[in-house]
């Protein structure tokens, strides 16, 4: 008797990356020198300053005018985009119209539109002779050098973060909720404020969250449709940029630290309510 041959080890799946150790090391080199690295040397830039130096820059008017004026303004175009963001995702994805695909992929606009375009367009259309200036500012409402231009300037260049966060959790939610909802008698909204909503909302708070940030950093887009008027118009990121034209490094590296803290504490509790509305979805499943 021939002894039978071993059976064969079944075949390992082949990898289309190179195994975990390369591609992780290559992740975090790349995170490391790209996202890391000038964050820390921002930070180590700010430390420099001392806190006295640092809350004096940070409580002169202009500095507190131009913080405030970003954070309204952020603000303002955050809940305009978390209101629209969500019905074009709903549009989206619950309707079929013709034109949808070229609609669809205007959303995605603002990422590809150089920032400074961006802001010429808006400038011409606000302006007193521009499309919408012209029926605008005769009704006595002027967006252009306002607050107003500011929010629309950080709403067009942050809408699509909301729609993009949105869309892909609503085409892949499953019906069958809706449907037994709505056999069990609950009206329309209902099912969307009770069935809905709760499974869209861990992503619609991220896009909220990072159109926010987003508005927080832009620069490009504002600088054209703002006026850039101490004190009433001039955004933080740009009193940075005029700290370091005056080689004020101390003063561009506190607003530029200020602005990166609040991005980062607006990304750490969204992750916070997002683990917790995940945690109670799986709870209540």
């Amino acid at each position: 008797m021939t002894a039978s041959p071993p059976p064969a080890s079944p075949l390992r799946a082949k990898r289309v990356l190179p195994g975990f150790g390369l591609t992780m090391g290559v992740t975090l080199t790349y995170v490391g020198v790209i996202v890391l690295l000038p964050v820390v040397a921002l930070v180590l830039k700010g430390a420099e300053i001392g806190p006295a130096r640092f809350f004096a820059i940070l409580s002169a008017p202009r500095t507190l005018a131009a913080l405030q004026l970003t954070l309204l303004a952020a603000f303002m175009a955050t809940v305009f985009n978390a209101a629209y963001g969500l019905l074009m995702a709903w549009v989206l994805v619950r309707y079929d119209f013709p034109g949808k695909r070229i609609l669809d992929a205007l959303m995605d606009i603002p990422f590809a539109l150089p920032t400074a375009v961006a802001g010429l367009a808006l400038s011409a259309l606000f302006a007193g002779n521009g499309w919408y200036g012209a029926l605008l500012e005769p009704m006595g409402f002027k967006v252009v050098f306002t607050i107003w231009g500011v929010a629309v300037a950080m709403s067009f260049t942050s809408i699509p973060f909301v729609v993009r966060a949105v869309q892909p959790v609503l085409e892949d939610l499953d019906p069958q909720y809706e449907q037994a909802a709505i056999t069990l008698g609950a009206h329309p909204f209902t099912v969307f404020r009770r069935v809905i909503f709760p499974a869209i909302l861990p992503a619609y708070m991220v896009g909220i969250t990072l159109s926010f940030a987003r508005s927080l950093g832009e620069f490009g887009a504002v600088v054209f449709i703002a006026g850039n008027l101490p004190m009433k118009t001039e955004i933080a990121s740009l009193l940075a940029v005029i700290r370091l034209e005056e080689y004020d490094y101390n003063g561009a590296a506190a607003i530029a630290m200020t602005l990166l803290v609040i991005a980062l504490l607006l990304l750490a509790v969204s992750n916070l309510a997002q683990a917790r509305a995940l945690r109670y979805k799986g709870k209540t499943a």
